[in-house]
């Protein structure tokens, strides 16, 4: 446990009111949340604490010293919160004493977990779970109106990365999009009203959801901001089509793998291994694609950082789309989203230019433009150093194998036993010690330094719930235990969540929706009336011709056409309507000398009736 600095009791008051930890998170999620309408917001999170490494370290260095901290966003929502008031009823003995309010239904709507892995020289944001009921329909949203889901997501996960930005350190935010018909809530795939996208809609929706954060971070003070995209078994076109089709996309979104780009041992060596370039994830793909090639390959060749079957990183993504994941008829998808701090751009743009080596000739724009782009690999091995295959020992092993010199050595003494002291009696009356009242709850939890080389952990990017790791993993344990396929069974199983996770305490805040909908006002009916677009002056009609005038492009077919592009509204004769035949008055079509189709009707003896059946 850390020591407690001389600030720690006006700290510990600060971290107990619960209005600075949420004001803000429940301002942002506010602002996206429709107008209107009320939903509770659960954020639970953990402290930072020590975990394994994401990357395994080349050969002869130390591993990563790596913290993780975890956050558990949950939305719920009242679903009679806009139902008519129950009618009053007839007075009777005891109705003017105070009762209590009737707890209302809350029923988990959405719910998301988020990873947040720190060393020394990056901060990972990794999306782990996210999963809806299908229960948020029954707030009757007015037609038109996008789904909130997307905004609190997007919202949270731009929250925790303002508050969690450390100077000089690059930030990334990983996923993996895969469909599968529930996550979080067991028996929600059951509910009708649940709607689950398919692999191509899901990978565009987590574009689509990450797109906002790195337009809005890109215009901070970062150095460079990318996305990356990378869906194993598609090529680069249709790749394209998952990204926003915004003004910026083209050159904020790249399609390909940033493993190089985020290890800080390609910045130091020459040549790394690809083994050292995968990160292991809780859960994911690809970490269990690097599990499988560790197993197949021998310790020793673990030990230097090589596969026995994989080489280099194209290989990796190669094989990677062959695998079950990736190819038993649905897609995952690989998102990132990097951001560079400006000293690590600036450094890595500035050469050093040695002064005895000479100045080759800068190639033309053109010339580059005409090279092909090539996918992202793994750098060459340029160097190869005896000390990296041979291990060395370390100083001190080195300093006690010597031999020390026969100066040096310490004559041998005798050593005299030393005599045993006796214990002293005691004597005199027993005073018992009073027994300590504990007045208060401490939370030791919240005993961590604030900032380290490792981590970050402000008082504003906590929860609103902070546990420690073994009793947030009972409470997400908890949560995949329980029944969300019946709105009764799920009003339930959100009352024990919120009881059981929050320990008996109440937890959460309430959030009023701020956001105006912008598909016009809704009617009683909960529909929206939106505006009425005029498509007459877009509407192209073919010029009428004149009677007696057929020569196309004549000056009264050209005012007609010009007429009805501007908008104008022409009004039809009485004889230029066609009524639509009634049964038992045939019509015959008759053809005079101006080649002019009429109408005439026949006589009634002219007309043969079919006879009628006794």
């Amino acid at each position: 446990m850390s020591s407690l600095t001389p600030s720690t009791a006006t700290k510990r008051e600060r971290e107990r009111d619960p209005k600075p930890k949420s004001s803000s998170l429940a301002d942002k999620l506010a602002a996206v949340l429709p107008q209107g309408f009320k939903f509770a917001v659960h954020h639970l999170s953990t402290p930072p604490t020590r975990t394994s490494p994401l990357c395994s370290a080349p050969p002869n260095e130390r591993p990563d010293k790596t913290y993780w901290e975890s956050h558990f966003l949950a939305v719920s929502i009242d679903p009679h919160q806009n139902d008519a008031a129950p009618p009053l009823k007839r007075a009777s003995p005891g109705a003017d004493e105070a009762k209590d309010p009737e707890p209302k239904r809350q029923v988990l709507v959405f719910a998301v977990e988020i990873i947040i892995f720190t060393t020394a020289f990056q901060t990972t944001f990794f999306v782990s779970k996210a999963d809806s009921t299908g229960y948020l329909p029954l707030l009757n949203l007015p037609k038109g109106t996008p789904s909130p889901i997307r905004h609190v997501t997007s919202t949270f996960l731009a929250y925790l990365v303002v508050h969690r930005r450390r100077k000089n350190t690059q930030l990334v935010v990983n996923l993996f999009a895969r469909s599968q018909a529930q996550y979080l809530f067991p028996g929600s795939a059951e509910n009708k009203g649940k709607h689950v996208l398919d692999d191509w809609g899901l990978v565009r929706w987590w574009c689509r959801v990450l797109n906002p954060l790195l337009e809005s971070q890109k215009e901070e003070s970062w150095g460079t901001a990318r996305g990356y995209l990378i869906v194993p078994g598609l090529e680069e076109t249709e790749m394209r089509a998952f990204i926003p089709r915004t003004p910026g996309s083209a050159t904020n979104w790249i399609i390909g793998h940033p493993m190089e780009r985020i290890s800080h041992y390609t910045r130091e060596f020459d040549w790394v291994p690809p083994r050292c370039l995968i990160p292991r994830y809780p859960d994911d793909p690809k970490s269990r694609f690097r599990d499988e090639l560790d197993e197949e390959a021998s310790k020793w060749k673990q030990s230097m950082g090589a596969w026995k079957s994989v080489k280099t990183l194209g290989q990796f993504w190669e094989m990677m789309a062959f695998r079950q994941e990736c190819s038993s008829g649905q897609l995952t998808g690989f998102i990132w989203l990097v951001f560079d701090p400006i000293e690590t751009v600036s450094s890595s743009q500035a050469a050093p230019e040695s002064p005895s080596s000479p100045k080759l000739p800068i190639p033309s724009a053109s010339f580059e433009s005409s090279l092909p782009t090539l996918p992202p690999a793994t750098p060459p091995r340029r160097r190869v150093d005896i000390s990296a295959n041979t291990p060395q020992s370390s100083p001190l092993k080195l300093f006690l194998a010597t031999p020390a010199k026969p100066s040096e050595q310490k004559p041998n003494t005798t050593v005299k036993k030393q005599k045993k002291q006796k214990k002293k009696k005691l004597t005199g009356s027993i005073v018992p010690r009073p027994p300590k009242v504990k007045t208060q709850q401490r939370n030791y939890v919240l005993d961590r330094p604030t900032t380290t080389a490792f981590y970050y952990w402000p008082t504003e990017g906590r929860g609103d719930k902070i546990l420690d790791e073994s009793d947030y993993k009972r409470a997400v344990d908890l949560l995949l235990h329980l029944d969300f396929s019946s709105l009764d069974k799920a009003t339930s199983s959100t009352r024990r969540w919120i009881s059981e996770a929050g320990m008996g305490a109440k937890w959460g805040y309430e959030v009023a929706g701020k956001r105006a909908s912008s598909v016009g006002q809704a009617n009683g009916g909960g529909r929206a009336l939106g505006n009425v677009t005029n498509l007459t002056g877009l509407v192209r009609k073919k010029s009428a011709l004149a009677a007696g005038d057929p020569v196309k492009g004549s000056d009264s077919a050209a005012t007609e056409t010009q007429g009805a592009r501007a908008g104008a509204v022409n009004v039809l004769g009485a004889g230029l309507v066609r009524k639509k035949k009634k049964e038992g008055e045939p019509v015959a079509l008759q053809v005079d000398d101006a080649d002019t189709p009429k109408v005439n009707m026949l006589g009634a003896g002219l007309v043969r009736k079919k006879p009628k059946v006794a």
